[in-house]
């Protein structure tokens, strides 16, 4: 890391106006239509003009060449709206930034790619966009090829391509730009994790040649790994800016007890979860799990009205946002008959074989049977550790039993059960 900055921005704000209004237009024919329709447009009555929504609202950094730093926040807190800035996607409402160097951005799944055209051709289509020459694209195009590992259908229509493979090959294009400053936007989410593993280590070896690198992520162990600064974004402006694991913390603080992202009528739901605590089998209150432990997660709540029968859900999910496992108290047949004011009520796991990784724990209250939804709230984060099970396993690791039958038993159907008998080893986990 140099001296010699990167990026500045200074007051970077851009605003929206709620309903389609202020919207950009790319040709004469979407500005008449919007002027028509600018007429029937809902105003707001107190200001006499369109609703406004800043996405992001005077952000000023700065950041140094050679720095790694990751974007976080909630969803909808402006991590995608200041890389489209940075990346010249979208102009700013007001403020300004300032970039020095070349500029690779990996925004979006097949941002720049046309659906009816090949492979072959949105590389060369895609290389253009990001400002190679058509000869530097003819000169890597078999490495970019080789590192997106779709050779057999390059020659295919990207409209029939997965999101594995837009990702797979859009990030061999932008790596291949061999840029000065990247900008990534959650894109490796939608990769397989041998291809992550693979970006990942494509951007270690850019930050060895000095390349600034800007990570939007909800990943929060790829943020640890990656970055050594954060910038924390909530509702538009920076709330923080400094050491990853300061920033993380903060973060992990603030999205305990939100409502989960997906529920509109947060408001209307009779159930609100007043706390989280994990404890272990001590009863110690604590966020580091040995893999193979078990966890108390007690949840103290209010019920606004009277509910009878509620169904408590817990939900662990991957950084990733990968749901891993959820436990039930109407499938653990653990009945409630109402609950009405506040109240706690624990839920004590089996020993835990999830891998080594970040969790989040979401906690669901639905009616019996899985009906309406009452509550629906983050409960925190916590983490497994264990030496060899982390990412490149599958969620969870178990203990199985294992036996051998000779090659001849096998072939004989009727004969199977006449192998070794199955090896039982007690589990000290457990």
């Amino acid at each position: 890391m140099t001296n010699e900055l990167a990026i500045k921005a200074d007051g970077l704000g851009k605003r929206y106006l709620l309903g389609g209004a202020g919207k950009n237009h790319d040709s004469v024919r979407d500005l008449l239509v919007d002027t028509v329709s600018s007429v029937f447009r809902r105003r707001d009555p107190a200001t006499n003009s369109a609703s406004e929504f800043w996405a992001l609202n005077d952000a000023s950094f700065e950041i140094r060449t050679g720095e790694n730093v990751g974007i976080i926040g909630l969803n909808g807190a402006g991590k995608s709206t200041l890389l489209k800035i940075l990346s010249r996607i979208t102009e700013p409402t007001r403020g300004r930034a300032r970039i020095n160097g070349r500029v690779g951005a990996l925004l979006e799944v097949g941002t720049g790619f046309h659906p009816d055209l090949t492979g072959r051709e949105n590389v060369f289509l895609y290389g253009a966009i990001l400002g190679m020459s058509r000869q530097e694209i003819t000169e890597k195009f078999e490495a970019i090829v080789d590192f997106s590992e779709i050779r057999p259908f390059i020659d295919t229509p990207v409209k029939r391509f997965s999101s594995g493979m837009y990702v797979r090959l859009a990030f061999a294009v932008a790596a291949h730009l061999e840029p000065e400053i990247l900008l990534l936007d959650e894109v490796l989410a939608v990769g397989d994790i041998t291809f992550q593993r693979k970006c990942i280590d494509f951007a270690k070896r850019l930050q060895k040649k000095n390349a600034t690198i800007l990570f939007v992520s909800h990943n929060m162990f790829t943020i640890k790994t990656m970055c050594t600064r954060v910038i924390y974004l909530k509702k538009g402006k920076v709330h923080f800016d400094g050491p990853t694991d300061e920033g993380i913390k903060r973060f992990e603080e603030d999205c305990r007890l939100a409502t989960v992202p997906w529920v509109k009528n947060a408001k209307d739901l009779p159930i609100v979860v007043k706390g989280v605590e994990l404890v272990d089998q001590a009863g110690r209150e604590k966020a580091v799990f040995e893999h193979g432990e078990r966890m108390t997660v007690r949840i103290q709540y209010e019920a606004l009205r009277p509910v009878k029968t509620p169904n408590f859900i817990v939900v662990f999910s991957r950084s990733d946002e990968v749901a891993c496992c959820n436990y039930t108290s109407e499938s653990d047949k653990f009945v409630i008959d109402e609950v009405s004011g506040k109240g706690v009520i624990e839920v004590q796991t089996p020993p835990l074989s999830l891998v080594a990784d970040t969790y989040n724990i979401s906690i669901l209250v639905r009616e019996k049977g899985f009906g309406e939804l009452l509550c629906a709230q983050l409960g925190g984060s916590f983490h497994i550790r264990h030496p060899l099970f982390d990412q490149n396993f599958a969620c969870s690791t178990e203990q199985a039993q294992w036996r051998r039958i000779d090659a001849d038993v096998a072939a004989a159907p009727s004969d199977r059960n006449a192998g070794e008998p199955y090896l039982v080893v007690a589990d000290e986990r457990r």
